[in-house]
């Protein structure tokens, strides 16, 4: 494993972690987390790598280990999109695959409406909804950092709280994030063109209906792996997917 800054859009630095040699696959992962949490601490890289990957993994703008700027110019629309170009630019990749968790997912999105073409994809933990719905999610978050720290056990927002404070998140600088994504219409998914996994937990349903995104692109299968939002992303049935997928060994 190795990590390393590179400059995001506007000059923002961000961490970027490494393991494996072979295809560059990367991995986004999702809201108030990292790439430590969601791709690393449970064995998904690991598992990657050996089937032949060079995961490539950035902590997004405002998380992790990378810059969480307070100042609302740092924070142009889609501005995790930008920052994926800005990796892509400087890792100087042209054939690579794409996988996202939640936010990660919603970020590959948006940014291959922009433009961006990977070989193949991977949605995971995101349904229709999560897209085409974001402002309800929006409003949700932002309530949970607005009222942070004093939701009790049983409120709403309650587990989002506790995991903002479990990953230490910059609460102004995640704010400022929200504001930055907007609802993507069922008739923009047309440009996903390249064959793609929607993968969610038999339980999870927090980013809308997966059979819904996955009949709303044109090229994709939906794989159905076991947990909650949370919690499916600590299964390595999580990992074998994503392998199975962008291997070609599971049917499509």
């Amino acid at each position: 494993m190795s990590a390393e800054m590179f400059s995001g859009f506007g000059g923002a630095q961000l961490a970027l972690h490494r393991i494996g040699a072979g295809r560059p696959l990367i991995l986004l992962h999702g809201l108030f987390s990292k790439a430590e949490m969601n791709w690393i601490k449970w064995g998904h890289a690991a598992l990657l790598a050996d089937a032949g990957f060079e995961c490539l993994m950035p902590d997004l703008r405002a998380h992790g280990q990378s810059a969480a700027p307070h100042e609302a110019a740092a924070y142009p629309d889609d501005v995790l999109a930008l920052d994926l170009v800005a990796l892509i630019t400087h890792l100087g990749l042209n054939d690579f695959d794409l996988a996202g968790f939640s936010l990660g997912s919603r970020t590959a999105v948006r940014a291959i409406i922009g433009g961006l073409r990977p070989a193949q994809l991977v949605l995971a933990g995101m349904g229709l909804q999560g897209l085409a719905g974001w402002s309800g999610r929006q409003a949700f978050f932002t309530r949970a950092i607005d009222a942070f720290g004093t939701a009790k056990p049983g409120d709403d927002t309650y587990m989002a709280q506790q995991f903002m404070k479990s990953m230490k998140v910059d609460r102004v600088a995640a704010r400022l994030l929200l504001a930055t994504f907007a609802d993507t219409a069922p008739a923009e998914l047309a440009a996903v063109t390249m064959p793609a996994a929607v993968i969610c937990g038999d339980e999870d349903r927090d980013n809308g209906d997966p059979a819904a995104l996955t009949a709303a692109l044109p090229d994709a299968v939906h794989r159905v792996i076991p947990g909650t939002h949370m919690g499916c992303v600590t299964r390595p049935e999580l990992g074998e997917a994503i392998r199975d997928f962008l291997t070609g060994t599971a049917a499509r």
